[in-house]
């Protein structure tokens, strides 16, 4: 059986704004205050990443106990609700926050629709921690949707004043479908001037739409919890092409390259590029012999800083 003769790389692939100014965050952290560095939750969801920064002296927790008084706290991209949000004022941490601005805009809507007496209905998965951040922002009032099936069950105690928001890393067709299932029950609810799934997550599906057919297997650089590299592959394999996700060169299997002469490559948000240089090396050792770039959108997008991190001068 003949191997992989070509890789396509799609673009854009790997890292958004939002990922590249949480991790900046860290490590300027770090660099300014010394480790160790408190860090809410992964700061993004990719292993490699995580662990790189681990090595650096910031170490990752899950509840504010774990916190000594006094110590720096980052809370990371995907965003803290109100509730961890005060208690970590509470204790007196250093707070740098670095909630992507995406997720922040979201937040933002929220607060201020629910003044004006609005409840709302989120689309998103349960558990993921952008869900439970934007959730958090209010104490109740906020009715998840996770499928079309959810929206029957909904329960609003009033449907004159309903909007709909997002999770940010959705598959952007499951969640045109599932907001086509909540405007035909509530045909009143408000809809956000621009959707909330975010720029990234919206380039990189359409970038496996293009590269998809072209190719005869996609490999999708990503971890397991990073919900936007779970949807690049669902989406390649919705297309009809076989795909999986690996989280490093390591967890290619050679026998899924036998008689595939294109192998498509991307990698989620938060997946870096080192990692898939790693994989174009490890699939030319198994008979690659060219690597292509797909044209594709190039995306100019970033995001400022905190204040105190910034660059002096």
């Amino acid at each position: 059986m003949s191997t992989a003769q070509e890789i396509i790389l799609a673009e854009p692939r790997g890292f958004c704004a939002g990922v590249d100014r949480a991790i900046e965050i860290v490590e300027r952290a770090l660099k300014k205050f010394g480790s160790p560095i408190y860090v809410r939750h992964e700061i993004v969801h990719n292993t490699y990443v995580v662990n790189d920064l681990k090595s650096r002296g910031a170490i990752f927790i899950e509840e504010l106990d774990d916190v000594p008084p006094g110590a720096t706290l980052v809370f990371s991209a995907h965003g803290v609700s109100q509730a961890v949000q005060r208690e970590a004022e509470a204790r007196g941490f250093q707070i740098f926050d670095a909630t992507c601005p995406l997720v922040t805009k979201v937040h933002v809507e929220v607060a201020k629709l629910h003044k004006e007496g609005y409840e709302f209905i989120m689309i998103g998965h349960k558990g993921h921690p952008e869900v439970e951040g934007t959730m958090g922002q209010l104490d109740s009032g906020i009715h998840l949707v996770e499928d079309v099936a959810d929206v029957a069950h909904v329960q609003p105690s009033q449907t004159a004043k309903l909007a709909v928001v997002t999770q940010t890393t959705l598959s952007v067709d499951d969640a045109a479908e599932i907001a086509a299932a909540v405007k035909a029950r509530f045909p009143l609810i408000r809809e956000p001037k621009q959707q909330d799934i975010c720029y990234a997550t919206q380039n990189r599906q359409d970038a496996i739409k293009i590269m998809s057919p072209q190719v005869d297997i996609v490999i999708v650089v990503g971890s397991p919890t990073s919900s936007n590299s779970n949807r690049l592959r669902e989406l390649a394999e919705k297309l009809g092409t076989e795909a999986y996700m690996v989280d490093s060169a390591e967890e290619l299997q050679a026998d899924w390259f036998e008689g595939k002469s294109r192998v498509g490559l991307t990698a989620g948000a938060s997946a870096p590029e080192v990692l898939v240089q790693q994989v174009i090396d490890r699939i030319r050792a198994l008979g690659a012999v060219s690597v292509r770039k797909m044209d594709g959108i190039e995306e100019t997008v970033k995001f400022p800083l905190p204040k105190g991190l910034r660059m002096e001068g």
